[in-house]
């Protein structure tokens, strides 16, 4: 069976980025540096790549220049089962140079774009009950930071609460 894992293309970040993101995300760990030897194109021990894994996925990361950059074209949709879980990794995400769109989407500081979501949004979202799913859909595009509760409140559809805005 084949190995897939994303290569995310740094200028020279990689060591650093993986650091973050292994830090952010729980069961997550570097596994290998890989680093320049004399005689390379770059600096003898400057750092070439990094495998990391987070959450237990495998990930790789590469110093390969300005060349490329990260665009929306590519994002990692991260479910969580809290709000406390959503509002500690968009918060670290943000007060680390990161960049907050709409629907839980955040840019982090090296320019990869985040979903940060509620686990339950995607059952949500794809419910056989199409009006709660519409009003669902409609809270989060409201949204830039996901509401785990308003999100609830929309899709079950209580007027009480949605006139509000209080969970």
């Amino acid at each position: 069976m084949a190995s897939l894992r994303p290569c995310l293309w740094f200028d020279n970040q990689a060591e650093e980025a993986a650091e973050f993101y292994t830090r952010l995300f729980p069961n997550s760990r570097i596994t290998r540096v890989v680093r320049y030897r004399a005689g390379s194109a770059k600096a003898e021990g400057s750092v070439l790549g990094v495998d990391f894994e987070l959450d237990g996925a495998p990930f790789q990361a590469l110093n390969g220049g300005p060349a490329f950059a990260f665009t929306e074209a590519i994002s990692f949709v991260v479910e969580l089962d809290s709000q406390a879980e959503i509002d500690r990794v968009w918060d670290a995400m943000l007060d680390s140079g990161g960049v907050a769109s709409q629907c839980g989407w955040i840019k982090d500081r090296y320019g990869l774009s985040w979903q940060i979501v509620p686990r339950s949004l995607g059952q949500m979202l794809a419910s056989d009950d199409r009006a709660a799913a519409q009003r669902a859909t409609e809270a989060m595009l409201g949204m830039v930071r996901l509401d785990m509760a308003l999100l609830a409140i929309a899709f079950a559809g209580d007027p009480k609460h949605l006139e509000s805005g209080t969970a």
